[in-house]
């Protein structure tokens, strides 16, 4: 119960990786503000946690305001998780501006917004933690994912330039950096190349499970772990990382 006390803000808690670690920082003694863009979603986590669910849409910097602010409202944030994110896989030379501009939005822009707003307040408290939950294709590249992967990019770089400017202060920032989980979005990908290539979703499901040595996906709940890890007193010096939960599959 090493948050007993703390607010703890998770983006994307309705479901899946932002679900399992608003659950497992609820667990530490957190109070676990839960924002999504799906109310209903929101709701129930909150509900069966003890939190508060706020609404945002992450494509929308109007949304995203409001709901600094109704956090503002509440309380300080002490562990802020940058967990909203969606993928697209399309062609280079088919990526529309939208695509771009969505991904972006939601995937670092949000993230950076709201750094912006509860950082300052961190340090001024003597206690903070973010994590920012970008991507192994934020290591690396893929193919049919360039806009994807330049958010997923952009999020690294901003935990780390962000960690060297704040070095000296009490708040820690890392992010984490997941392969294939099973999540929706790993059910997603999954039927894409079952109807792409015909093949059966257990044969599909397989070729993204073997891109890791433990050929296996991950399961929301081992990222909810290495986040609560970062939150602990004893992770004081980890700091500026960009952590793969891969199986393996990206060594750096």
């Amino acid at each position: 119960m090493f948050l007993a006390g703390r607010n703890a803000l998770v983006t994307g808690g309705g479901r899946g990786i932002g679900r399992a670690i608003a659950e497992r920082l609820a667990r530490e003694g957190a109070r676990v503000l839960v924002t999504g863009r799906t109310q209903p979603e929101i709701d129930e986590v909150a509900r069966e946690i003890g939190g508060v669910a706020v609404h945002m849409d992450a494509k929308d910097r109007a949304s995203v305001k409001a709901a600094i602010d109704v956090v503002h409202a509440v309380g300080p944030v002490d562990v802020l998780v940058n967990n909203a994110g969606f993928a697209e896989s399309v062609p280079f030379d088919r990526t529309t501006d939208e695509v771009w501009d969505d991904l972006l939005e939601v995937n670092v822009t949000s993230a950076f917004a709201l750094c912006r707003a509860f950082v300052p307040g961190m340090i001024e408290r003597g206690f903070g933690r973010v994590i920012n939950v970008a991507s192994n294709a934020g290591l690396v590249g893929y193919g049919y994912s360039v806009a994807y992967c330049a958010s997923k990019h952009a999020m690294v770089g901003m935990t780390r330039a962000l960690a060297v400017e704040i070095a000296k202060s009490p708040v820690t920032v890392n992010a984490v950096c997941p392969g294939w989980t099973r999540t929706r979005m790993g059910e997603e990908a999954t039927s894409r190349i079952a109807e792409k290539t015909g093949r059966s979703a257990d044969a599909a499901h397989k070729i993204l499970a073997n891109m890791s040595p433990q050929q296996r996906f991950a399961e929301p709940e081992e990222i909810a772990h290495i986040v609560a890890m970062l939150c602990a007193p004893e992770a004081r010096s980890v700091h500026g990382q960009a952590l793969p939960i891969d199986g393996g599959q990206v060594m750096k």
